[in-house]
């Protein structure tokens, strides 16, 4: 994994995108000379095309980022790898029509621009049969030792097994330290009686991780594990690998102590200002391109039921503070008529039918940017809650209020790598990843969700 802004990043996706920005580049140089049937190059030949080529580079890899061809837990087959590269230079070829025609200068030429794109698809096409090869062979994947067999190191096997191929990290075995109660599959157990560098010298070790609670009484190897790390060995504890491999915090193996101490976690006037600029200057942005839409929703939710065209309701926002939250109501005016707060369920019915349209196009959380524009949220940051069920979840679940020490925000981390939560144990599930964004969080990770915000909505992941 590569760290960029304290946020992990598989190595192989991005040599994927490295790749395919070289592909979409090239193509345009070579699409023009093929054309034109004059391939020599030259520095006078090259400069003119190099702004077209990176406009068709930047344009193609956000349409192909969008619609999830570089999402590390997407494993789908080849028909739906196919859908999402169509829908991508579908996309792509309206996308550059277009800005040629707003630019003039951008044109290539229609003869020219087609056998680029041609070209462009034909080799992203070869990319992906080359990459699928390449992850299923097991390329590039960091040789793991396990110290410890408990029901924690147990988590580290159910979690790569879910992630399959989109894992970097093989697990060479599990080495037992006390203990008559294993919790792995015992063929995975290392029975022996080498040192700890020795073993890992042998078997080529890259990484050790340390998934052992209990650690007093002399139980661990701490100076072979000093001799380890001395030797280019990286030593982990657990909380950090699911962190890295996960993007989520794993409630049962971290403490209080662990995120003191922990990188991340950091607030401060700098960083809440620049955020606070991205949000007004995107927000400006979005309620002029999106003034149109609201507008005809509004009517049609008024044409469809009786009711106000917004739904309010109040919410849990930074340092607990409440506020309230706009929506067009997209339930029916006595969805809560006896006054309980509930979840939304599975094709509810209480949904109307405009309602559900925008549900599942997300339109109905567009009168959030309003609350973005005002500052009671964010862009990105976990969702907000509703009061009821703050409190329910915090006493029931730890570190549900850590969550509160950042705006929440109108999509978020948790969001676009957690189908929608209708349950405590969704809420649990949800909150490790908003305490990854809550210890993370920066505007790359935030333009990473937006990105994969465009995601959810266009395959419709999550909807109720």
């Amino acid at each position: 994994m590569i760290r960029f802004f304290r946020h992990y990043v598989p190595l192989n996706v991005l040599m994927l995108l490295m790749t395919e920005a070289l592909i979409l580049g090239g193509a345009i140089y070579l699409g023009v000379s093929a054309r034109f049937l004059d391939f020599g190059v030259t520095p006078d030949k090259l400069a003119p095309l190099f702004p077209k080529a990176l406009l068709f580079t930047l344009v193609m890899l956000g349409l192909m980022t969008a619609s999830g061809l570089y999402a590390t837990e997407w494993r789908g087959g080849i028909r739906a790898l196919l859908q999402r590269l169509g829908l991508s230079f579908g996309l792509g070829l309206i996308t550059m029509s277009v800005l040629f025609y707003l630019f003039p200068s951008l044109l290539l030429g229609r003869g020219a621009f087609l056998l680029s794109f041609g070209l462009a698809l034909g080799g992203i096409l070869l990319s992906r049969a080359l990459f699928i090869r390449w992850t299923q062979v097991g390329a590039l994947k960091t040789r793991t030792l396990v110290i410890g067999t408990s029901s924690r190191a147990a988590h580290i096997e159910a979690l790569l097994s879910k992630l399959g191929h989109a894992s970097n990290t093989q697990i060479v075995g599990y080495l037992p330290m006390g203990g008559s109660h294993h919790f792995v599959n015992h063929d995975r157990i290392l029975d022996t009686t080498e040192s700890l560098p020795a073993l890992a010298e042998r078997l080529q070790i890259s990484e050790i991780v340390i998934a052992v609670r209990d650690r007093r009484g002399g139980g661990m190897p701490v100076q072979e594990l000093l001799q380890c790390k001395l030797r280019g060995i990286r030593v982990l504890e657990l909380s950090n690998f699911f962190e890295r491999e996960n993007g989520h915090l794993q409630l049962d193996s971290m403490n209080a102590s662990w995120m003191i101490l922990s990188e991340g976690f950091d607030q401060g006037m700098l960083r809440d200002t620049v955020k606070r600029l991205f949000d007004l200057i995107i927000s400006a942005a979005m309620l002029t391109i999106t003034l149109p839409i609201m507008a005809l929703t509004a009517l049609l939710i008024k044409l469809e039921s009786p009711g106000p065209v917004l739904y309010r309701q109040e919410r849990v926002g930074q340092g607990c503070r409440n506020f309230t939250i706009l929506k067009f109501r997209s339930m029916c005016v006595d969805a809560e008529k006896d006054g309980k707060p509930r979840w939304a369920g599975q094709n509810d019915s209480r949904v109307t039918l405009t309602g559900r349209f925008i549900r599942r196009t997300r339109i109905d959380e567009l009168p959030q940017i309003f609350n973005v524009f005002f500052g009671d949220m964010s862009f990105v940051g976990p969702r907000p809650e509703r009061p009821y069920f703050v409190q329910d979840l915090t006493q029931k679940i730890p570190y549900y209020g850590v969550r509160h020490t950042v705006k929440p925000g109108i999509t978020g981390w948790a969001q676009v790598r957690y189908p929608y939560g209708a349950t405590d144990d969704d809420a649990m599930h949800k909150l490790q990843y908003d305490l990854y964004y809550v210890k993370n969080h920066s505007l790359f990770l935030d333009f990473m969700i937006l990105f994969q915000t465009a995601q959810v909505v266009l395959w419709g992941k999550g909807v109720r």
